[in-house]
Order: structure tokens, then C-alpha cells, then sequence
């Protein structure tokens, strides 16, 4: 039975086929986001980079106006109902500053993710030699630069390194360079992702686990929700979960972005207005 309460929470990270790896338009993603009890939507698409750099998992940086029309129509055609928003989930690699810089500032955007991806073959190419443990410091330490940077508003799945080999995670012996890291992140204001989707990855948890979780609360940095939706069926999916997994570690507050700035509510009155 729909909840009573008024809507709250926004999916702050959702794709669109421009991508070339999600399916469904956004207003297919927003009528989920309806159905779920969300109150919004940010699309925050994977942003476009300089010299074709990972081009076969991203829009081209002629497409970069279509991604704009795209959220433009959906918002359109949902206002009133749901508040479909433009963001953007750019790469983070040291030397791509200059380019995002001058990307962001081309239109108003709500929400944009900062996302260092280990996986993409353009980025293991460069910083991967053979060594899962350094490619894992080297991952770490690019989150922390990429706060550094002031060109995002929060960290995307902040441990997605683990998926690359999870046979290589071992906590203990990575711990100290995560805690280093926070600790850079917590003096920048940035914001940190529990991102819903790394229940499907090859180590099947949220991203980031909750031992690090449990670092971020203790620094002080606040954390948005998104379930990383590549399809309209995941929008909002796993929230309520989320949001417990917060609960449980400490947290009282969930926050959000809109106009680049960031917002929270209750973690006991997010859950409630959930459907």
C-alpha cells in the first residue's frame, strides 16, 4: 500500500542509451521514480571526454546537446509529478580538469558525480601494471585528487576498485590508504555515494562496504543515495536497504543536490515516504 507520506528523495544517479550501455528513455526512469515514491530524478549520464577516450561506454562530445534535450523533455512532460533534473557522472583521470571544467559550465546542472572508473580500458591501460594492490592505492588516490579538484559534488561508488579482482581485496593491508583518502575528502566538502548497485557486481555489496562506510560517518562526510539505474526498472532500487545500512552505522541524515547544492532529510522520514 502507497505510503502516506509525502515524497522526499531523489534517484541521484541514472543514465540514458547515449551511453551506449543503458536502455529506456528518462521519461521511462521517471515514471519509476513516481511509482517508487521519489520525489525526483537526477540523469546523470556518463559525460563526454577529449581524443575518444573510452568512447564505446559514453556520449560523444557532439551528442553532449541531444543528452541536454533529452532531460528537457522528460522534465517537460513529468512536471508536476516528478522533478526530472540534468546532472552529469563525469570521469575523473589527472589531466582531464581543464576539459570538465569548461563541460560543466556549459549549462546549469544539478548534480554531478565524480567517478574514477577502474574497469574502463582507456584507464586500466594507463594506470594498471600488473599489481591489483597498486592499481588499488592508485584508485584511492585518485578519489581523493578528484575531491581535491572542487569539480564535483559527490564521489560515486567510492570502493569500485574492489570489483576489479575481489580476490585481491584484502581489507586490512588497503585500509590505511583508504583511511588517507578520507581524510583528504573530508576537508573538501564533498559528498560520498552509496551507490545501491554493487549488490550485482562481482563482490556483491553496495558500494562502498560498510567498513568504509563506517569511516566516512566518522569523518564527518555526508552520503547520497543513488542506485546507479542503467535500466528504468532500478531506479530507486534497493533504498530502503540503503538507508538502514546508514541508520546502522550512524547516520541520522541522507543528502541530495539540486542547483549544486546540497540538501538532507531525516533518514527516518526518507524511509517513511518510500513506496
Amino acid at each position: 500500500m502507497p505510503s502516506a507520506a509525502a515524497p522526499l528523495l531523489y534517484e541521484m544517479h541514472s543514465h540514458t542509451p547515449l551511453c551506449k550501455h543503458a536502455r529506456g528513455e528518462p521519461e521511462a526512469y521517471a515514471a519509476v521514480a513516481e511509482a517508487r515514491g521519489l520525489k525526483g530524478i537526477v540523469i546523470t549520464c556518463h559525460c563526454p571526454l577529449p581524443d575518444g577516450i573510452s568512447h564505446a561506454v559514453r556520449m560523444t562530445p557532439e551528442q553532449y546537446g541531444d543528452y541536454v534535450d533529452l532531460v528537457a523533455r522528460a522534465r517537460e512532460k513529468f512536471a508536476g509529478r516528478v522533478d526530472v533534473r540534468l546532472g552529469l557522472e563525469s570521469d575523473f583521470y589527472p589531466g582531464v580538469e581543464p576539459w570538465l571544467e569548461k563541460l560543466h559550465a556549459r549549462v546549469p546542472l544539478h548534480h554531478v558525480l565524480g567517478s574514477v572508473h577502474t574497469q574502463v580500458p582507456d584507464y586500466r591501460g594507463r594506470y594498471f601494471h600488473g599489481d591489483y594492490f597498486a592499481y588499488q592505492q592508485t584508485y584511492f588516490e585518485h578519489l581523493a585528487q578528484s575531491a581535491e579538484t572542487g569539480l564535483f559534488d559527490t564521489l560515486a561508488h567510492p570502493d569500485l576498485v574492489k570489483n576489479e579482482a575481489p580476490e585481491e581485496w584484502q581489507f586490512a593491508r588497503i585500509e590505511p590508504f583508504i583511511l588517507r583518502a578520507l581524510d583528504r575528502i573530508a576537508k573538501t566538502g564533498v559528498a560520498m555515494e552509496l551507490n545501491t548497485s554493487g549488490v550485482n557486481k562481482a563482490l556483491p555489496e553496495m558500494n562502498p562496504g560498510d567498513r568504509i562506510l563506517a569511516h566516512i560517518h566518522a569523518r564527518g562526510i555526508p552520503v547520497v543515495i543513488g542506485a546507479d539505474a542503467h535500466r528504468p526498472e532500478r531506479v530507486g532500487d534497493g533504498y530502503e536497504l540503503a538507508l538502514r545500512r546508514l541508520e546502522a552505522v550512524g547516520f541520522r541524515e541522507v543528502s541530495f543536490f539540486l542547483d549544486r547544492r546540497r540538501q538532507s532529510v531525516p533518514i527516518a522520514a526518507a524511509l517513511a515516504s518510500l513506496r
